[in-house]
């Protein structure tokens, strides 16, 4: 039992967290590519984010494993993130900060979205049942070179005035 909850419906809050974690970093990213700020959707992304790592370290395991990994960097950054959104207000080297931090942390998100996928769905899983296939790397490929890009464009398109919200 976690926090009360059988292992099932455990894990049916934490993907639904972490759903609403993608859903709504993809908001935030659509708007920081737009050049706006939007303090609420901002709130839900980095939330329901941190919460998302935060779960994934309550699931049962016999050691330190590669998800755990990824929901440590994912705190880091997302700790960089908070503090140069909320602490800093964005100015200066902050609204970098920000804007690199938001969109690993919705990277990380996604890319474990994928992992889970593979192995997961039943169309998927045979092209990679080790992750370590062509089509699995192909696809991670795929989704880190567009959030590469995202990124950069994000940095370029995101010049919010500090304090201020769309």
């Amino acid at each position: 039992m976690l926090l009360g909850l059988s292992l099932s419906t455990f894990t049916t809050v934490h993907v639904a967290i972490s759903l609403i974690g993608i859903f709504s970093g993809i908001v935030v990213l659509i708007a920081m590519l737009a050049g706006k700020n939007l303090d609420v959707w901002t709130a839900i992304f980095l939330g329901t984010t941190v919460l998302t790592s935060v779960t994934g370290f309550m699931f049962p395991s016999s050691g330190f494993t590669p998800a755990q990994g990824v929901g440590t960097l994912s705190l880091v950054v997302l700790a960089a993130a908070i503090l140069a959104f909320y602490i800093f207000r964005l100015a200066g080297v902050w609204r970098w900060v920000y804007v690199i931090g938001a969109s690993i942390a919705l990277y990380f998100n996604v890319f474990v979205a994928v992992t889970q996928g593979f192995q997961k769905l039943s169309f998927l899983q045979p092209l990679a049942p080790t992750q370590s296939e062509p089509p699995f790397l192909v696809a991670q490929l795929i989704v880190l070179a567009v959030f590469i890009a995202l990124c950069v464009k994000a940095l370029r398109a995101f010049h919010p005035r500090v304090g201020a919200s769309a």
